[in-house]
């Protein structure tokens, strides 16, 4: 049986990887939510994700949302460009179910996994 978690390799941790999020992300939507995404210079997909209270109050509701986002991630994570991204819920996702959660997430990592490779930045061809 494998493991339902991340590998800590695939998670966006450090402050510095935020902060580059916020400065020179490109943002993609769906119906319930919105993805902000770099080329990662690590080489390899790597995810973070934020469902704020203002989604739903209630920590229960929240954290089925955050799970629908780390399973859909986890499932073609090995099919997508090196990217770091922050996945955020918007407030109708907490009105959705599992199944139209799930569908979204794909159709959204989907266009990502889409997206072409640009050269790295200091690898310019000479």
């Amino acid at each position: 049986m494998t493991s339902a978690r991340l590998p800590r390799a695939a998670r966006l941790t450090r402050a510095a990887d935020f902060a580059a999020l916020g400065r020179d992300a490109t943002a993609l939507g769906s119906r319930h939510f919105v993805a902000r995404y770099r080329f990662s210079p690590s080489g390899h997909a790597r995810m973070a994700q934020s469902v704020s209270k203002r989604v739903h109050k209630r920590a229960v509701q929240r954290n089925r949302i955050k799970r629908q986002i780390r399973t859909a991630f986890r499932l073609r994570r090995e099919h997508m460009p090196a990217l770091d991204m922050l996945v955020i819920a918007r407030t109708t996702a907490a009105a959705a179910d599992n199944r139209v959660l799930a569908a979204d997430l794909a159709a959204l990592l989907q266009r990502l996994a889409a997206l072409k490779l640009q050269h790295a930045p200091g690898t310019m061809p000479g």
